[in-house]
């Protein structure tokens, strides 16, 4: 009998520790859906024109919005990505580029060293 009671409320308290759990994840959801409809109404609160003058209609503005937002997110990715090819020292193209002309440079030098070489040797 005491093995059954200790069984049922294991089952009891994980059920609750569940249930407390998807609690806080709706909670969570909850918060981010309200702060998503305030930038929604954030955003359709703003006056937006078009070259000919006229307000942008709703459609239009979260177009624009997500533009913003897909530039932004663009900028930010490039920024973490050039962290991450320094962190783990990765040449980046740019790096690699200015490696090549520094290179084609050298060898142009090193030709005319050779070329000066040969005239003071004849």
């Amino acid at each position: 009998m005491k093995t059954k009671t200790i069984l049922e409320l294991l089952t009891l308290s994980s059920s609750l520790y569940y249930l407390a759990k998807d609690t806080n994840v709706l909670d969570r959801l909850n918060e981010l859906s309200e702060k998503g409809k305030e930038n929604i109404n954030k955003i359709v609160s703003e006056s937006h024109l078009d070259e000919s003058g006229k307000e942008l209609e709703f459609v239009d503005k979260i177009i624009l919005k997500t533009h913003e937002l897909k530039e932004e997110l663009n900028e930010k990715v490039e920024e973490l990505v050039v962290k991450f090819y320094r962190k783990i020292n990765v040449a980046h193209l740019d790096e690699i580029k200015a490696l090549k002309d520094k290179l084609e440079k050298l060898d142009a030098t090193v030709a005319l060293l050779e070329a000066r070489l040969n005239k003071l040797e004849a």
